[in-house]
């Protein structure tokens, strides 16, 4: 596999390169990055069914603990803007 770092492309000390030139670079460069993103992926440890079960609990359960919370604070502080807002109309 042809590897082309992306130093080599883009190196300052190297006369600026052409439009055209540039765009001949894109296939190999995309196949450069398709190639390494394939082997990241490869290395990645994915978790399992009964992990991603808990988290995403996790999640909703959090979601609407903050919901609550935040329905909450709302209430208290248009309470108290309605009361502010009738103390200096009358």
């Amino acid at each position: 596999m042809n590897k082309m770092p992306v130093k080599e492309i883009n190196d300052p000390k190297k006369p600026p390169k052409g439009w055209l030139e540039s765009v001949k670079e894109w296939p190999a460069i995309t196949k450069n990055y398709i190639a390494e993103l394939k082997l990241e992926m490869k290395r990645v440890t994915w978790p399992n069914r009964k992990q991603v079960e808990s988290t995403t609990a996790i999640v909703i359960l959090t979601v609407f603990a903050f919901a609550a919370y935040f329905k909450v604070v709302d209430s208290v502080l248009g309470q108290a803007i309605a009361g502010v807002q009738k103390a200096f109309t009358k």
